[in-house]
């Protein structure tokens, strides 16, 4: 039986060519990289006008991908995402959180190098993310270097080499090979709680939703920080701060903080190690604590943006956001 597959064209160096000022996106791509794997699928294509390069990504692209996918998904066994790799990642943990009771995978890939480039690492991404669709995992994934990645925790770790991505916490899901198949590496149960829901829904996404991100590094920063917060228009900040979600415990930094979250705003704090977790370990992060963050546990940069604009999107208050965590299985209380 054939099964039919979306293809969501987004751009992306995958289908880049050379031009006098860079690469750029091209529809070449479209009728030739999937071919070699037609034998019992079908693919549909939807190439995006225009194509972008990823870092150009805006919620309103989110919005209308979201809109299209939620239309088409009823009439399809699965979807292929082809997107940049830039912000890949931020792209597959909005559509993890926003896409509600799925019962279909959808698959994200793209490359480091043009598919026509000489030695491209594009066809092995795509013959991983084609391969992935006969493990029928309900849940949006990440394909590159043949290894599957969980969207929730995954992030690009290299631009340098073929192994573009990572995912610190939870690792790799399975490992695929032309010739072997697939090499369960961690069960889907085994990696992360799922959230339940009944049918296919979707998040509501405020594309003038105000998320910002902020990096403590020690001197000034802090200050910055500080004075900053007080003005800001944002809705919600990710802080990243230091180790177990330690901060400065400054009084003008703390005074900061918790005007910003008493008036509404929502801050969750992360930490900066790939393999971090922001939890209440340390005394020196107790004063952040009380001035109403949100400790993010084992959630990284991608998913924690993604997070918070659909919570602002959807007016979550901390609690709420606290339980969003906790079903994720990226913290263990709230």
């Amino acid at each position: 039986m054939t099964q039919k597959i979306f293809v969501l064209y987004t751009g992306g160096t995958i289908g880049m060519r050379s031009g006098s000022d860079g690469l750029r996106p091209d529809t070449d791509l479209v009728g030739k990289a999937l071919q070699p794997f037609s034998d019992g699928l079908r693919f549909d294509w939807h190439v995006c006008e225009p194509l972008i390069d990823s870092s150009a990504v805006s919620l309103s692209h989110w919005r209308d991908w979201l809109a299209l996918l939620v239309e088409k998904m009823p009439q399809y066994d699965g979807i292929l995402i082809l997107h940049g790799t830039d912000t890949m990642a931020y792209t597959a943990n909005l559509l993890a959180l926003a896409l509600q009771g799925l019962d279909k995978p959808v698959i994200l890939t793209g490359s480091q190098w043009p598919y026509d480039a000489s030695d491209s690492d594009a066809p092995l991404n795509l013959a991983t993310a084609v391969a992935a669709f006969e493990l029928a995992l309900p849940q949006v994934l990440i394909a590159f270097n043949g290894k599957l990645y969980p969207a929730i925790g995954s992030s690009k770790v290299s631009t340098e080499t073929a192994a573009g991505f990572g995912n610190p916490h939870f690792g790799a899901l399975a490992q695929w090979q032309q010739s072997g198949g697939w090499q369960w590496l961690a069960r889907p149960s085994e990696n992360r709680r799922q959230p339940v829901s009944d049918g296919l829904d979707i998040l509501s996404l405020d594309i003038q939703a105000k998320v910002i991100a902020q990096t403590l590094i020690p001197g000034f920063s802090t200050q910055y920080f500080s004075d900053s917060l007080l003005h800001t228009d944002a809705q919600a900040v990710v802080l990243q701060s230091y180790g177990h979600g330690n901060a400065p415990s400054e009084a003008a930094f703390i005074k900061a903080v918790e005007s910003f979250t008493q008036g509404g705003g929502l801050l969750l704090n992360i930490s900066q190690v790939p393999q971090g977790c922001a939890a209440a370990v340390y005394a020196q992060g107790s004063a952040l604590r009380q001035a109403g963050v949100v400790n993010g546990g084992k959630c990284n940069l991608e998913t924690a943006a993604a997070l918070l604009t659909l919570a602002v999107s959807n007016r979550w208050n901390a609690e709420t956001v606290q339980q969003k965590l906790h079903a994720l299985g990226l913290i263990e209380t709230v």
